[in-house]
């Protein structure tokens, strides 16, 4: 069987419009990374979940996995802020949390897990863990709600949008960086295949 992968992609990747910058503490330390693998789980309106889909490669993920906590934040399309959601999404995606706190180059508050809040995201939900899925080079978090704020009101940044307005430099050097990643998921896949 052969699959249309462009096509695949083309679909799948309608589904993710948004990047969603996700932070986490465990042991003291906070760190977090962009993902566009992000939603809502529950049809229960009084009882919100969300989900996140990170890869194992990712320092994040191993520390979602032993806190239990996310935080899961939209970024802003509004003018004025747009310069602020760019650099949250070049400080959380642009380096590893292995090579040292990005977290501190941000203007975060303390949520009521202990999990830092990006202050100049448009808004986030705090959760905790209640289920988890291996799907071998990555792990799909489902977490409760436990609080949620819009902080900055107005239109949610868009993928397409944001990739628009980075700096080519930035780009490059990204890609560069998600080699990596790219191999070691590949690495997992294949491992699951043996």
């Amino acid at each position: 069987m052969t699959i249309d992968v462009d096509a695949a992609n083309k679909v799948l990747g309608g589904l993710r419009p948004f990047p969603v910058a996700v932070t986490t503490i465990d042991g003291g330390f906070a760190n977090g990374l962009m993902s566009l693998s992000a939603g809502s789980m529950s049809i229960v309106p009084e009882l919100p979940r969300a989900t996140v889909s990170l890869t194992k490669y990712n320092k994040t993920h191993d520390m979602v996995l032993s806190s239990g906590i996310f935080v899961m934040h939209l970024l802003s399309a509004v003018p004025e802020q747009l310069d602020a959601s760019l650099d949250i999404l070049m400080t959380l995606g642009g380096s590893s949390g292995r090579d040292g706190g990005k977290i501190s180059k941000l203007r975060t508050k303390t949520g009521v897990t202990g999990a830092p809040i990006l202050l100049d995201a448009h808004s986030y939900v705090e959760t905790r863990v209640m289920a988890t899925l291996d799907v071998e080079e990555s792990t799909i978090f489902v977490g409760d709600v436990v609080a949620a704020e819009i902080l900055n009101p107005g239109e949610r940044l868009r993928i397409g949008e944001a990739w628009g307005k980075l700096p080519a430099e930035w780009i490059e050097q990204y890609e560069t960086n998600h080699v990596p990643q790219l191999e070691s998921a590949r690495a997992y896949r294949s491992a699951a295949r043996s």
